[in-house]
């Protein structure tokens, strides 16, 4: 049976099944066959016979609905597992944290340890049934939990410990989600992907041909940041209400590391012959084109960063002078464009992933060895050093995103 007739069949088996479609946990057999049928595509555009993947797709048992044109499917239908509810940690594992009276401590923000999620609240989810974890996102009612990367792509998943993690995206390329988590950006094959996500869920999804080798990085307000990883490089960004992509390459962009209440972007820019890395405000309106650079500092080229939420602070890896070792750098972004702005401060080991910003404007990140490195802001710029606390010697330790406030049961 040909490939579009099985899944014909199969649509129209579940159809007569699911009159009232509701979430359905994901189980080990459709996430296989989702995974399955994105391999078949692949097969498929290097002349493979596609019988005995679509053979296994027929005993996994999922199927996917199309929507119309410049649409993608909003939901994934998977066979759910009724033994896959959600398991507490292990409760003789060790706390968290210790104080030296021997007491539990929260941890200040969330944390994920091994394969235990840690919430500032207290709670500690198991993520077992998630696999190897990329990054995580607190949303609204829970968290968004991005796999590592796979031979068949990476799995998306929706948390929030008291039902059985939901599949939102599978076997995708590349996956990008908004500060706010409420909408994401991914690559499937050829194309890029944009949704809001609501409950959980990918919802109104809207879709554009994508360049090889460029892949979503990010949010600038409602438009995707893409970054080209090929000679030359470079950022455009996709505004999925104006139409399709229509990349515009701004080569002199090496970095983006956040916004601007304003909406301006700060990023850096490499210039000259020696390309050197200058910090930059970027004009989103203008195709991310220069407004202002600072060339005074020496940042790490294309390397990680973040700006706090009020603007104010920046924490970007460099060096500082007469120094050749890497740190993260803290910026007064008020005073980074004057001429004779103070230097940076050094705040610790450099980043190697995102943090999360939190009041009273500290960030926290997590360094390559498990350590987990609080900077507060305002205390480093006046000459204040910086918290650090192991908690994990193999270095399998990451903090979670997103926004502030506890999740909504």
């Amino acid at each position: 049976m040909a490939g579009d007739r099985l899944e014909r069949a199969l649509r129209d088996s579940l159809s007569r099944q699911v009159a009232d479609p509701v979430r359905l946990a994901a189980d080990p057999a459709g996430l296989a066959i989702r995974r399955g049928r994105h391999i078949q595509r692949r097969r498929a555009m290097a002349g493979l016979a596609l019988a005995a993947v679509a053979t296994a797709g027929v005993s996994a048992g999922v199927a996917q609905i199309s929507g119309g044109p410049g649409r993608h499917p909003g939901q994934i239908v998977v066979i759910g597992d009724p033994d896959s509810a959600p398991r507490p940690a292990d409760p003789t594992s060790p706390p968290l944290l210790v104080l030296p009276s021997g007491a539990d401590e929260r941890p200040p923000v969330d944390l994920v340890l091994g394969t235990v999620l840690h919430s500032r609240e207290g709670d500690r989810i198991d993520l077992t049934p998630v696999g190897a974890v990329e990054r995580v996102q607190r949303i609204s009612g829970g968290w968004l939990v991005v796999g590592a990367p796979a031979a068949d792509g990476r799995t998306l998943w929706f948390v929030d410990g008291e039902h059985p993690p939901q599949v939102v995206l599978a076997g995708v390329e590349a996956v990008a989600l908004a500060t706010d988590g409420r909408q994401v950006a991914w690559r499937d094959g050829t194309e890029l992907f944009a949704a809001g996500i609501i409950a959980g869920k990918a919802l109104a999804t809207v879709r554009t041909p994508l360049p090889s080798r460029a892949a979503p990085v990010g949010f600038v307000g409602d438009a995707v940041v893409v970054r080209l990883d090929a000679p030359g490089g470079g950022y455009a960004l996709w505004r999925p209400g104006q139409g399709d992509f229509d990349p515009a390459w701004n080569t002199e962009t090496a970095t983006v590391y956040g916004v601007l209440p304003d909406g301006r972007v700060v990023g850096q820019v490499v210039t000259g012959p020696t390309r050197r890395p200058c910090l930059a405000l970027l004009d989103p309106a203008r195709k991310l084109a220069p407004l202002r650079t600072a060339c005074t500092l020496t940042l790490t080229r294309g390397g990680v960063g973040q700006v706090s939420p009020d603007g104010r602070w920046l924490v970007a890896n460099g060096q500082r002078a007469g120094d050749p070792a890497m740190v993260a750098l803290l910026v007064d972004l008020n005073r980074a464009f004057d001429g004779a702005s103070a230097p940076p401060a050094a705040a610790g080991p450099p980043l190697t992933a995102p943090g999360r910003w939190s009041e009273p404007a500290t960030l926290t990140h997590a360094d390559r060895n498990g350590t987990l490195v609080r900077i507060a802001a305002p205390a480093v710029a006046a000459g204040g050093t910086v918290d650090r606390t192991t908690l994990r010697s193999d270095g399998s330790l990451l903090v979670v995103g997103g926004v502030d406030g506890p999740t909504t049961r």
